[in-house]
């Protein structure tokens, strides 16, 4: 059976993304007021895919410190749950960037797309796969998943892409699994508690709160570079902001506006304590739960780069771990420029630029 007719999700969370994607065109920022030619403040939207993650914790941070209207930049965040469906929408043109895993702009460069990512917040994915504590006893390791349900944030997500490099390098095809769509949060935390899945890919808060709750267990931890160079073998750069490579050669000012603003909360991230960055985040992410949700930031925060600067040897394991199960990055992989899917000048040149 192919791997496509064993995915399992829910209509009502596939109809929200199509509405919340439709929502999303409606009101992105076009036109003259954005970029380089703008008079004034350039506008520049940029969708995260899942603003409340710990990973892409530096996006709404940066805008709680105020370092983006220092820059110069009028930023409006949005909210994808997933990656997967953050990059459809920046590949639409709905937006001018996206904060999301890097391992896509290396995925639609084998597609023919030119996106690159122009800072980097995380060295490592900030991943675990965490397995359900009713299914821990079948469920040791990866060379288990045979036959089992895991869960992802969504099909074509990091989260669907690093399953299926651990399942693949442990000798499982992706058709020997049920892959669900699991989301993340209350609808991850569901899945665990009602059988939905045995394990799943997810990040924190979302593990913090199955651990607590005594639903699930860490199996696979990918929050420390320890765990991930046992998963991956190397450092697998991950939260990013990426953005359409012909954006990115016509407007160098606001880019650089956008990088000196993400540059200067990864110092402040590593100058402040878990307390300290919680304090500054929206009283919502916290779940009901404050003390939790420090926990998790502080089992997360040395994932970030403390300079926006990709990690050497980084794009050579993400296009190592694409190219072993990924029939798209399989195919093109001699061909992939990974000097294309990254750039550091505007990271290098905003170290002056960040107290």
């Amino acid at each position: 059976m192919k791997n496509s007719t064993r995915r399992i999700a829910a209509t009502l969370t596939a109809a929200a993304l199509a509405a919340s994607t439709a929502a999303c065109g409606r009101t992105s920022s076009t036109g003259s007021d954005n970029g380089d030619d703008a008079s004034g403040t350039p506008k520049v939207s940029i969708m995260v895919g899942g603003i409340d993650k710990v990973i892409y914790l530096p996006a709404m941070l940066t805008d709680r410190l105020g370092y983006f209207k220092d820059a110069g930049v009028d930023v409006s965040l949005k909210t994808e749950p997933s990656g997967a469906t953050a990059e459809n929408v920046l590949v639409a043109g709905k937006v001018q960037g996206v904060v999301g895993f890097y391992d896509h702009t290396v995925t639609l460069q084998a597609q023919g797309k030119c996106i690159e990512s122009v800072v980097q917040l995380a060295k490592v994915p900030g991943e675990a796969e965490v397995v359900s504590t009713k299914s821990a006893g079948s469920v040791a390791g990866a060379d288990d998943f045979s036959g089992k349900k895991l869960g992802v944030t969504s099909p074509g997500s990091s989260t669907d892409y690093l399953t299926q490099y651990l399942a693949k390098k442990n000798g499982i095809d992706s058709e020997k699994y049920t892959t669900v769509t699991a989301g993340a949060g209350s609808t991850f935390i569901a899945a665990l508690q009602n059988g939905g899945i045995d394990a799943g890919m997810t990040t924190d808060p979302t593990i913090a709160s199955a651990v607590d709750k005594g639903l699930g267990k860490v199996m696979i931890d990918m929050r420390t570079e320890e765990g991930t160079q046992k998963a991956l073998g190397g450092l697998y750069p991950a939260a990013s902001m990426y953005m359409d490579c012909s954006y990115v050669k016509e407007n160098p000012k606001t880019v650089q506006k956008l990088v000196n603003a993400f540059v200067r909360t990864m110092k402040w991230i590593h100058t402040h304590s878990a307390a300290e960055i919680a304090a500054k985040m929206p009283k919502d992410y916290n779940g009901g739960d404050p003390a939790l949700y420090e926990k998790s930031i502080k089992d997360s925060s040395t994932m970030f780069t403390p300079d926006g600067v990709m990690p050497d040897g980084g794009p050579e394991t993400v296009l190592d771990v694409l190219g072993t199960f990924s029939d798209v990055v399989k195919e093109k992989k001699d061909d992939i420029d990974l000097s294309k899917t990254y750039t550091t000048k505007f990271a290098e040149a905003a170290q002056g630029n960040a107290g």
